[in-house]
């Protein structure tokens, strides 16, 4: 019998528990409006906050709608500042629980994990099935309309079987029933809730166990709702995509993308923004062509004043620190040889050395500060890869 959880409702809405849910929910955000407006009368709201939860009162509020066209278009759903933090409340306390229940190979959304932890165990992996099998296969696989699928019914009947607490299961319900698909309803959790990353993971929590358990797969990572299995046999790996595509199907009520597929690790696996061989890896195409036209946009609104430098910077830095998990030092290198910036204002000009600052370079040109095996914005890995 799995342990299960009461009493945790109070823990919720203890004063201490909201104020830290306010300080994680207005984190990159303390200067907008919404957030200034809660923040000038702090203690009268997180007091009301906690009347309305614990009588049973509280509402979610309106959601903002905006689509992202990047990487793909997506529909986002921004909650209110206020839900935000109630949000992270929930969080705080039933996170702890669901997450002690995860596979170590789930990296979405997870403290310690990521993307670039993600790409890193498929390498490790990849070398791995090479050493131990020679010839290596790849199932890829991830989940058609993944949030708008997820069943509310399912989903709260997983909650249910760790937390026993009536006021917790009325604050999950309140905020599930907040949102469903259009033409679906009962279905669907939105992209941007920070309660949607924990149910997301936690949905197909339940294909990891049959995948680990039942499946018996080692070679086995998974990023919200793209995965990768690796296996020494074609059909092997065939056998294991019917099987999945059933559990999902029976358990589930979710179907496999079409692009779903099985083929030779020899050509690479486009996985987490990379494409990945045992020996190197490269940046995904869509990425690179990105950047290039981020920053021929980048040059026009500098010069007309329409941006400023620290936006610029701040930009072109996070790409830098992606592209310095990959084998791409003459790709960078021809990327941003031609990029400047100058204002017709005051005739002020810069290039991307300015703008990384020349002690990175230098720290790279000594081999430190990159990704180990990695070439970052300056430095050579060596061995002459790169990305074409």
């Amino acid at each position: 019998m799995p342990k299960t959880h009461r009493h945790l409702f109070e823990q919720i809405v203890a004063f201490d528990n909201l104020h830290q849910a306010y300080i994680k929910a207005r984190q990159n955000k303390r200067y907008r409006s919404e957030v200034l407006s809660f923040s000038a009368n702090l203690e009268e709201e997180l007091l009301l906050l906690r009347r309305e939860l614990i009588d049973r009162t509280y509402c979610t509020g309106r959601y903002r709608r905006f689509t992202v066209r990047e990487p793909k278009t997506r529909l986002v759903a921004a909650s209110p500042f206020r839900d935000r933090v109630v949000h992270h409340a929930l969080c705080n306390i039933i996170g702890p629980i669901f997450e002690a229940t995860f596979i170590h190979d789930s990296y979405a959304c997870r403290v310690g994990k990521g993307t670039h932890a993600g790409a890193d165990r498929v390498t490790e992996f990849l070398r791995h099935a090479h050493r131990q099998c020679g010839e290596v296969w790849v199932l890829k696989g991830d989940v058609a309309g993944y949030f708008p699928s997820v069943d509310h019914g399912i989903l709260l009947r997983m909650i249910e079987r760790k937390v026993r607490c009536p006021g917790t299961l009325w604050l999950v319900e309140e905020i599930l029933d907040s949102w469903h698909t259009e033409g679906r309803p009962g279905s669907g959790i939105p992209i941007g809730n920070l309660t949607s990353q924990l149910w997301a993971n936690l949905y197909l929590n339940e294909l990891d166990q049959f995948v680990k358990h039942e499946l018996k797969r080692r070679w086995y990572v998974r990023y919200m709702d793209d995965w990768v299995v690796l296996a020494n046999n074609k059909g092997e790996l065939q056998q294991v995509r019917a099987d999945i595509a059933d559990f999902l199907g029976d358990h589930l009520v979710l179907q496999l993308n079409s692009k779903t597929s099985v083929f030779p690790a020899a050509q690479g696996i486009d996985f987490l923004g990379y494409r990945i061989w045992a020996t190197h890896r490269l940046l995904r195409k869509s990425s690179v062509k990105r950047m290039r036209c981020r920053l021929g946009k980048f040059e026009r609104d500098y010069g007309s004043g329409a941006v400023e430098l620290d936006h610029i910077t701040a930009s072109i830095m996070s790409w830098l620190g992606h592209a310095s998990h990959a084998d791409c030092y003459s790709l960078k290198k021809r990327l941003f040889q031609d990029f400047k910036l100058r204002r017709a204002s005051d005739g002020d000009r810069k290039s991307v050395e300015e703008i990384a600052g020349p002690g990175e370079g230098e720290r790279d040109e000594q081999g430190q500060g990159a990704h180990p095996g990695r070439c970052a914005w300056r430095g050579d890995s060596g061995d002459g890869r790169d990305h074409r």
